[in-house]
Protein backbone atom coordinates (compact mmCIF):
# COMPACT_ATOMS: atom_id res chain seq x y z
CA UNK A 1 0.00 0.00 0.00
CA UNK A 2 1.30 3.57 -0.81
CA UNK A 3 0.68 6.02 1.91
CA UNK A 4 -1.53 9.11 0.85
CA UNK A 5 0.10 12.22 2.31
CA UNK A 6 -1.81 15.45 2.61
CA UNK A 7 -0.49 19.03 4.86
CA UNK A 8 -1.18 22.55 4.59
CA UNK A 9 2.18 23.32 6.05
CA UNK A 10 4.39 23.86 2.77
CA UNK A 11 7.60 23.11 3.98
CA UNK A 12 10.74 21.48 2.80
CA UNK A 13 11.75 19.55 5.39
CA UNK A 14 8.12 17.61 5.61
CA UNK A 15 8.06 17.12 1.91
CA UNK A 16 11.08 15.95 1.66
CA UNK A 17 10.73 13.35 4.46
CA UNK A 18 7.32 12.20 2.64
CA UNK A 19 9.20 11.75 -1.03
CA UNK A 20 11.77 10.13 0.46
CA UNK A 21 9.57 7.38 1.56
CA UNK A 22 7.83 7.43 -1.57
CA UNK A 23 4.21 8.87 -0.31
CA UNK A 24 2.27 10.84 -2.41
CA UNK A 25 0.58 13.63 -2.25
CA UNK A 26 -2.97 14.71 -2.06
CA UNK A 27 -5.54 17.17 -1.50
CA UNK A 28 -7.47 17.50 1.90
CA UNK A 29 -10.68 16.53 0.00
CA UNK A 30 -9.36 13.56 -1.18
CA UNK A 31 -8.85 10.14 0.88
CA UNK A 32 -5.60 10.47 2.70
CA UNK A 33 -3.56 8.53 5.37
CA UNK A 34 -1.46 11.14 7.01
CA UNK A 35 -2.20 14.66 7.36
CA UNK A 36 0.34 17.11 8.69
CA UNK A 37 -1.99 19.95 9.04
CA UNK A 38 -1.77 23.46 10.91
CA UNK A 39 -4.32 24.54 13.75
CA UNK A 40 -7.00 25.85 12.30
CA UNK A 41 -7.62 23.02 9.81
CA UNK A 42 -7.56 20.61 13.11
CA UNK A 43 -10.11 22.67 14.18
CA UNK A 44 -11.99 22.58 10.89
CA UNK A 45 -11.60 18.58 11.20
CA UNK A 46 -12.68 17.86 14.49
CA UNK A 47 -15.28 20.51 14.55
CA UNK A 48 -19.05 19.45 15.44
CA UNK A 49 -20.15 21.06 11.97
CA UNK A 50 -17.74 19.13 9.93
CA UNK A 51 -19.41 15.77 10.67
CA UNK A 52 -15.62 14.57 9.43
CA UNK A 53 -15.01 10.73 10.72
CA UNK A 54 -11.76 9.32 10.63
CA UNK A 55 -10.72 5.76 9.01
CA UNK A 56 -7.92 3.45 11.20
CA UNK A 57 -5.54 4.23 8.56
CA UNK A 58 -5.56 8.20 9.31
CA UNK A 59 -3.82 9.59 11.35
CA UNK A 60 -3.33 13.29 11.87
CA UNK A 61 -0.79 15.88 13.31
CA UNK A 62 -2.58 17.67 16.66
CA UNK A 63 -5.11 16.17 19.39
CA UNK A 64 -8.15 18.54 19.07
CA UNK A 65 -7.66 20.27 22.37
CA UNK A 66 -4.66 20.84 22.17
CA UNK A 67 -5.23 24.13 23.61
CA UNK A 68 -5.23 22.94 27.01
CA UNK A 69 -1.25 23.05 27.05
CA UNK A 70 -0.44 25.64 24.45
CA UNK A 71 -2.78 28.50 25.44
CA UNK A 72 -1.15 30.21 28.06
CA UNK A 73 -3.69 31.07 30.04
CA UNK A 74 -5.16 27.50 30.28
CA UNK A 75 -1.50 26.06 30.91
CA UNK A 76 -1.41 28.01 33.78
CA UNK A 77 -5.18 27.35 34.67
CA UNK A 78 -4.20 23.86 34.63
CA UNK A 79 -0.98 23.64 36.43
CA UNK A 80 -2.87 25.12 39.01
CA UNK A 81 -5.06 22.70 39.31
CA UNK A 82 -2.76 20.04 39.13
CA UNK A 83 -0.50 21.17 42.18
CA UNK A 84 -3.75 21.17 44.02
CA UNK A 85 -5.12 17.90 43.20
CA UNK A 86 -1.79 16.54 44.29
CA UNK A 87 -1.52 18.67 47.06
CA UNK A 88 -4.65 16.86 48.49
CA UNK A 89 -3.75 13.72 48.03
CA UNK A 90 -1.32 14.43 51.01
CA UNK A 91 2.21 13.08 49.28
CA UNK A 92 5.41 14.38 48.90
CA UNK A 93 5.00 16.02 45.31
CA UNK A 94 2.26 18.37 46.69
CA UNK A 95 4.43 19.49 49.46
CA UNK A 96 5.27 23.14 50.33
CA UNK A 97 8.26 25.01 51.48
CA UNK A 98 7.73 27.69 54.15
CA UNK A 99 7.29 30.47 51.64
CA UNK A 100 4.12 28.71 50.85
CA UNK A 101 5.80 27.88 47.15
CA UNK A 102 5.72 24.18 46.07
CA UNK A 103 8.48 22.39 46.30
CA UNK A 104 8.80 20.04 43.16
CA UNK A 105 6.10 21.65 41.20
CA UNK A 106 7.53 25.12 41.09
CA UNK A 107 8.17 25.75 37.26
CA UNK A 108 6.31 28.45 35.53
CA UNK A 109 6.78 31.89 36.82
CA UNK A 110 4.65 33.57 38.88
CA UNK A 111 1.45 34.18 36.64
CA UNK A 112 -1.75 35.42 37.43
CA UNK A 113 -5.15 35.64 34.51
CA UNK A 114 -7.20 39.09 34.57
CA UNK A 115 -9.74 39.74 35.18
CA UNK A 116 -10.33 36.95 37.49
CA UNK A 117 -6.71 36.97 39.29
CA UNK A 118 -6.56 40.77 39.70
CA UNK A 119 -6.46 40.88 43.72
CA UNK A 120 -3.82 38.03 43.89
CA UNK A 121 -2.14 40.35 41.41
CA UNK A 122 -2.11 43.55 43.12
CA UNK A 123 -1.23 41.24 46.48
CA UNK A 124 2.07 40.08 44.28
CA UNK A 125 3.46 43.32 43.14
CA UNK A 126 2.84 44.98 46.49
CA UNK A 127 5.40 42.57 47.81
CA UNK A 128 7.80 43.99 45.14
CA UNK A 129 6.70 46.82 43.19
CA UNK A 130 10.23 47.26 41.97
CA UNK A 131 9.66 43.69 39.99
CA UNK A 132 8.74 43.64 36.08
CA UNK A 133 6.10 41.78 34.61
CA UNK A 134 5.35 40.34 30.81
CA UNK A 135 1.70 41.01 29.74
CA UNK A 136 0.08 38.49 27.33
CA UNK A 137 -2.30 41.09 25.71
CA UNK A 138 -4.67 38.56 23.89
CA UNK A 139 -4.95 35.93 27.17
CA UNK A 140 -4.71 38.94 29.30
CA UNK A 141 -2.04 36.77 31.23
CA UNK A 142 0.48 38.68 33.29
CA UNK A 143 3.84 36.59 34.57
CA UNK A 144 6.64 37.84 36.07
CA UNK A 145 9.56 38.48 34.00
CA UNK A 146 12.59 35.77 35.11
CA UNK A 147 14.69 39.33 35.94
CA UNK A 148 18.04 36.64 36.49
CA UNK A 149 18.48 34.76 33.66
CA UNK A 150 21.73 32.24 33.40
CA UNK A 151 24.03 34.40 30.58
CA UNK A 152 27.11 33.03 28.37
CA UNK A 153 28.84 35.87 27.20
CA UNK A 154 26.83 38.22 28.63
CA UNK A 155 23.64 37.09 27.00
CA UNK A 156 20.74 35.95 27.72
CA UNK A 157 19.37 32.68 25.29
CA UNK A 158 16.22 30.23 26.05
CA UNK A 159 16.41 26.96 24.67
CA UNK A 160 13.43 24.89 22.33
CA UNK A 161 13.00 21.37 23.15
CA UNK A 162 10.90 19.13 21.14
CA UNK A 163 8.44 16.60 23.27
CA UNK A 164 6.48 14.31 20.89
CA UNK A 165 2.98 13.07 22.34
CA UNK A 166 1.48 9.96 20.83
CA UNK A 167 -1.28 9.33 23.54
CA UNK A 168 -2.39 11.44 26.36
CA UNK A 169 -4.51 7.98 27.75
CA UNK A 170 -2.37 6.46 28.57
CA UNK A 171 0.42 9.11 28.67
CA UNK A 172 3.50 8.00 25.98
CA UNK A 173 5.94 11.00 26.02
CA UNK A 174 9.20 11.39 23.96
CA UNK A 175 12.05 14.10 24.75
CA UNK A 176 13.98 15.16 21.22
CA UNK A 177 17.62 14.84 22.31
CA UNK A 178 18.71 17.30 19.62
CA UNK A 179 17.22 21.09 20.98
CA UNK A 180 19.11 24.14 20.84
CA UNK A 181 19.68 27.47 22.68
CA UNK A 182 18.62 30.51 21.43
CA UNK A 183 20.87 33.50 22.30
CA UNK A 184 20.19 37.27 22.25
CA UNK A 185 22.57 39.14 19.65
CA UNK A 186 22.90 41.91 22.68
CA UNK A 187 24.26 41.63 25.73
CA UNK A 188 21.89 41.49 28.57
CA UNK A 189 21.01 45.28 30.69
CA UNK A 190 18.14 45.48 33.04
CA UNK A 191 18.57 49.32 33.03
CA UNK A 192 15.09 51.24 31.86
CA UNK A 193 16.40 52.19 28.91
CA UNK A 194 16.82 48.77 27.72
CA UNK A 195 13.85 47.50 28.68
CA UNK A 196 12.02 47.61 25.70
CA UNK A 197 15.25 46.78 23.54
CA UNK A 198 13.75 43.62 22.07
CA UNK A 199 17.43 42.32 21.24
CA UNK A 200 18.39 42.26 24.25
CA UNK A 201 15.05 40.48 25.93
CA UNK A 202 14.03 38.80 23.00
CA UNK A 203 15.32 35.45 22.04
CA UNK A 204 13.09 34.60 19.31
CA UNK A 205 15.12 34.39 15.82
CA UNK A 206 12.25 35.86 13.93
CA UNK A 207 13.32 39.32 15.87
CA UNK A 208 16.91 38.47 16.54
CA UNK A 209 17.23 38.10 12.75
CA UNK A 210 17.46 41.64 12.20
CA UNK A 211 20.34 42.93 14.88
CA UNK A 212 23.06 44.25 13.77
CA UNK A 213 24.97 41.40 15.17
CA UNK A 214 23.26 38.43 14.34
CA UNK A 215 25.47 36.04 12.57
CA UNK A 216 23.62 34.06 9.76
CA UNK A 217 26.30 30.86 9.93
CA UNK A 218 25.22 29.69 13.37
CA UNK A 219 22.40 31.77 13.61
CA UNK A 220 22.64 32.43 17.28
CA UNK A 221 21.99 29.09 18.21
CA UNK A 222 23.91 25.98 20.42
CA UNK A 223 23.00 22.88 20.41
CA UNK A 224 21.22 21.07 23.79
CA UNK A 225 24.88 19.30 23.61
CA UNK A 226 27.32 22.39 23.29
CA UNK A 227 25.24 23.91 26.51
CA UNK A 228 26.11 20.74 28.37
CA UNK A 229 29.59 20.63 27.75
CA UNK A 230 29.62 24.20 28.65
CA UNK A 231 28.19 24.11 31.97
CA UNK A 232 30.01 21.25 32.84
CA UNK A 233 33.11 23.00 32.88
CA UNK A 234 31.55 25.57 34.48
CA UNK A 235 29.17 24.98 36.65
CA UNK A 236 30.25 21.26 37.64
CA UNK A 237 28.80 17.69 36.10
CA UNK A 238 26.34 17.49 39.23
CA UNK A 239 24.34 20.70 39.09
CA UNK A 240 24.07 20.04 35.19
CA UNK A 241 22.80 16.68 35.56
CA UNK A 242 20.09 17.84 37.75
CA UNK A 243 19.44 21.04 35.54
CA UNK A 244 18.91 18.47 32.79
CA UNK A 245 16.93 16.16 34.82
CA UNK A 246 14.69 19.07 35.88
CA UNK A 247 14.06 20.13 32.50
CA UNK A 248 13.07 16.21 32.03
CA UNK A 249 10.80 16.85 34.91
CA UNK A 250 8.84 20.00 34.05
CA UNK A 251 8.45 18.70 31.10
CA UNK A 252 6.11 15.52 32.94
CA UNK A 253 4.26 17.45 34.85
CA UNK A 254 3.17 19.86 32.54
CA UNK A 255 2.01 17.32 30.33
CA UNK A 256 0.17 14.83 33.14
CA UNK A 257 -1.58 18.31 34.24
CA UNK A 258 -3.29 18.76 31.42
CA UNK A 259 -3.83 14.56 30.45
CA UNK A 260 -7.40 14.51 32.27
CA UNK A 261 -8.67 16.89 30.05
CA UNK A 262 -7.13 15.98 26.64
CA UNK A 263 -9.43 14.33 24.06
CA UNK A 264 -7.09 11.44 23.25
CA UNK A 265 -7.61 10.77 20.15
CA UNK A 266 -6.10 7.53 18.84
CA UNK A 267 -5.89 9.30 15.08
CA UNK A 268 -3.50 11.74 16.54
CA UNK A 269 0.04 12.76 17.75
CA UNK A 270 1.86 15.85 18.27
CA UNK A 271 5.12 17.51 18.85
CA UNK A 272 4.92 20.23 20.69
CA UNK A 273 7.58 22.73 21.04
CA UNK A 274 8.92 23.81 24.75
CA UNK A 275 10.12 26.84 25.51
CA UNK A 276 12.71 27.20 28.55
CA UNK A 277 14.92 29.59 30.68
CA UNK A 278 17.60 29.00 33.37
CA UNK A 279 17.82 30.95 35.76
CA UNK A 280 21.20 32.10 37.43
CA UNK A 281 20.80 29.59 39.98
CA UNK A 282 20.00 26.74 37.12
CA UNK A 283 16.75 26.57 37.93
CA UNK A 284 14.62 25.76 34.71
CA UNK A 285 11.32 27.82 34.17
CA UNK A 286 9.02 26.49 31.81
CA UNK A 287 7.96 29.66 29.59
CA UNK A 288 5.27 28.22 27.23
CA UNK A 289 4.31 25.69 24.51
CA UNK A 290 4.10 25.92 21.44
CA UNK A 291 1.18 23.52 19.42
CA UNK A 292 3.36 24.44 15.78
CA UNK A 293 7.19 24.76 16.60
CA UNK A 294 8.29 26.83 13.42
CA UNK A 295 9.73 24.41 10.93
CA UNK A 296 11.52 27.36 8.79
CA UNK A 297 15.42 27.03 8.29
CA UNK A 298 17.43 29.51 8.97
CA UNK A 299 20.89 27.77 8.71
CA UNK A 300 22.24 24.49 7.44
CA UNK A 301 22.58 22.91 10.78
CA UNK A 302 18.96 24.28 11.37
CA UNK A 303 17.39 22.75 8.05
CA UNK A 304 19.08 19.07 8.87
CA UNK A 305 18.05 19.35 12.19
CA UNK A 306 14.53 20.05 11.85
CA UNK A 307 14.87 17.00 8.68
CA UNK A 308 15.92 14.37 10.80
CA UNK A 309 12.88 15.77 13.85
CA UNK A 310 10.31 15.10 11.28
CA UNK A 311 11.84 11.63 9.71
CA UNK A 312 12.09 10.73 13.49
CA UNK A 313 8.83 11.59 14.47
CA UNK A 314 7.24 9.46 11.30
CA UNK A 315 9.43 6.88 12.74
CA UNK A 316 7.80 6.43 16.22
CA UNK A 317 4.67 7.20 15.77
CA UNK A 318 4.11 4.81 12.49
CA UNK A 319 3.62 1.11 13.04
CA UNK A 320 6.87 -1.57 11.50
CA UNK A 321 4.57 -1.59 8.71
CA UNK A 322 4.81 1.85 7.87
CA UNK A 323 1.44 2.39 6.88
CA UNK A 324 -0.91 4.84 9.26
CA UNK A 325 -2.86 2.49 11.83
CA UNK A 326 -5.24 4.14 14.53
CA UNK A 327 -5.58 0.99 16.40
CA UNK A 328 -1.77 0.50 16.84
CA UNK A 329 -0.92 -0.22 20.60
CA UNK A 330 2.01 3.29 19.90
CA UNK A 331 4.99 0.89 20.94
CA UNK A 332 7.44 1.19 19.10
CA UNK A 333 10.94 -0.65 18.84
CA UNK A 334 14.16 0.82 20.36
CA UNK A 335 15.39 1.20 16.80
CA UNK A 336 12.42 3.43 15.83
CA UNK A 337 13.09 6.12 17.94
CA UNK A 338 15.88 8.09 16.29
CA UNK A 339 16.77 10.98 18.33
CA UNK A 340 14.16 10.23 20.60
CA UNK A 341 13.75 9.02 24.14
CA UNK A 342 11.04 7.93 25.59
CA UNK A 343 10.35 9.69 29.05
CA UNK A 344 6.77 7.85 29.53
CA UNK A 345 4.63 5.26 28.74
CA UNK A 346 2.19 4.19 31.23
CA UNK A 347 1.35 1.16 29.32
CA UNK A 348 4.77 0.02 29.92
CA UNK A 349 5.96 -0.78 33.69
CA UNK A 350 8.74 1.10 35.21
CA UNK A 351 9.84 3.42 32.84
CA UNK A 352 7.76 6.75 34.64
CA UNK A 353 10.57 8.67 35.39
CA UNK A 354 8.10 10.96 37.63
CA UNK A 355 7.10 8.65 40.32
CA UNK A 356 10.07 5.67 39.98
CA UNK A 357 11.83 7.62 42.65
CA UNK A 358 10.68 7.69 46.12
CA UNK A 359 10.91 11.86 46.18
CA UNK A 360 13.48 13.21 48.37
CA UNK A 361 12.42 16.19 50.25
CA UNK A 362 15.01 18.53 49.49
CA UNK A 363 16.55 17.19 45.99
CA UNK A 364 13.69 15.68 44.33
CA UNK A 365 15.20 15.99 40.60
CA UNK A 366 18.78 14.45 41.58
CA UNK A 367 16.63 11.13 41.51
CA UNK A 368 15.50 11.23 37.87
CA UNK A 369 17.37 8.96 35.10
CA UNK A 370 20.30 11.21 33.45
CA UNK A 371 19.95 13.39 30.27
CA UNK A 372 21.40 10.87 27.43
Amino acid sequence: MRVLYCTDVEKSVLNTNFEKRGWQQVGPDDDWNFYWANVPTCRVIFGVESGYRMHDNQIISHFPNHYEITRKDLLVKNIKRYRKDVEKEGGPLGEKNEFGKYVHLDFIPTTFVLPADYNMFVEEYRKNPLSTWIMVKDAYVISKYIENPLLIGGRKFDMRLYVLVTSFRPLKVYLYKLGFCRFCTAKYDTSIQELENMYVHLTNVSVQKHGDEYNNIHGGKWSLRNLELYLESTQGKDVTTKLFDGMKWLVMHSLKAVAPLMVSDRHCFECYGYDIIIDNNLKPWLIEVNASPSLTSTTVNDRILKYKLINDIISVVLPPSGIPEAKWNKIPSREAYGNFELLLDEELAGVDISNKHKIDKHHAQNNLPKWK
